[in-house]
């Protein structure tokens, strides 16, 4: 079935929105009128038409105040819009299209000059939606291959330990999650999720002997351990279309005091992102069952959390994460065993 396409002409004459009806509708255009701004603008509430003809000087709104208020809403937003005139002069048309007209048709109406950029108008904005579509549904593609990449690599770290399975993605999700209660907007709260299921890669480079080990680390395994910061960081810097990926990695065992590793930075020295992630891997360390522990109860672990405020985590990130914790009445935020979960 062939959809005809709606055109909404906009005059507070009669004698132009009749005439310009008359020459659409042989043309087999559906045409649709309005006698005012206020008119146009109800009238685009209920309905989508292709393309707008809309006059420049109306009594009540004019012209370019309904192109404003058509532009500032998402629903109307990419509607074409052609302005209608009698005025001759220049700075009425640059004005018009500085503020998103597409074209301008002269009064009166020439028909075949009215057709052709009727026509024309739709037939653009019909190609560009049609692209825009294709590259969305491209871009969709990319993201889900890109997020399953990560969860890929992710888990290929979490493998080398079986006691580890699932504790990247505890930690972006644990990590996404203070964010958004931070007030972090969406962008803010999908690059740290990618951050949180890359923090560990690292450890790809890290023995597993020593990863598994279930007693004390010697000195020299423990340097070999907190090489994976330097390692990760090396590894996802290359990936310049996600430039801060490599945040996470590098710096989520630095503390608060400045005692961590791998550089020694301290307070809001150390990224954001990377202050949200070692509150979020510290915790799932105590709240998972390890080689060398048990998950610890979640009042023991709270109490560790508050203890190391200011001097491990951020103190107004662990205000935050506190809340969460006593949010959780039913200690979900922690690793599930499988008997458990059974």
């Amino acid at each position: 079935m062939i959809v005809k396409s709606e055109v909404l002409v906009v005059d507070d004459s009669t004698m132009m929105t009749s005439l310009a009806r008359r020459i659409l509708e042989q043309q087999n255009y559906t045409v649709s009128t309005a006698s005012s701004g206020e008119e146009c603008l109800e009238y685009v509430k209920e309905h989508t038409p292709n393309l707008i003809l809309l006059d420049v000087y109306m009594k009540g709104m004019d012209g370019f105040a309904v192109l404003h208020e058509l532009k500032a809403r998402e629903e109307t937003a990419s509607i074409p819009v052609i302005f209608l005139t009698g005025d001759e002069h220049n700075e009425t048309e640059i004005r018009g299209l500085h503020e998103g007209a597409v074209d301008f048709i002269a009064k009166p109406f020439i028909p075949g000059i009215l057709i052709q950029r009727v026509q024309n108008t739709i037939e653009l904005s019909q190609l560009q939606k049609n692209l825009q579509h294709e590259v969305d549904k491209q871009v969709g593609k990319v993201k889900r291959l890109t997020q399953q990449i990560m969860v890929a690599l992710s888990s290929t770290v979490d493998a080398k330990d079986h006691y580890t399975r699932g504790h990247s993605y505890r930690v972006a999700k644990y990590s996404k999650e203070i964010a958004r209660r931070m007030g972090r907007n969406e962008q803010f709260q999908e690059d740290i999720y990618a951050m949180g299921l890359l923090h560990d890669i690292g450890k790809i480079g890290v023995a597993g002997s020593i990863i598994r080990k279930d007693s004390r680390l010697t000195d020299e395994e423990y340097a070999d351990i907190k090489e994976h910061t330097i390692t990760g960081y090396n590894i996802l810097k290359t990936i310049t279309e996600l430039p801060g990926l490599a945040i996470g990695a590098r710096w989520h065992h630095e503390h608060f005091d400045g005692t961590g590793y791998p550089d020694g930075i301290k307070g809001t020295q150390i990224p954001e992102e990377a202050r949200i992630i070692a509150l979020a891997d510290a915790y799932d360390a105590m709240t998972s069952k390890r080689t060398y522990t048990q998950i610890r109860p979640q009042a023991e672990v709270r109490a560790e959390i508050a203890r190391c405020k200011g001097t491990h985590f951020d103190p107004d990130i662990t205000d935050v994460f506190l809340r969460m914790i006593d949010e959780d009445t039913e200690y979900t935020m922690r690793e599930i065993p499988e008997t458990e979960s059974r």
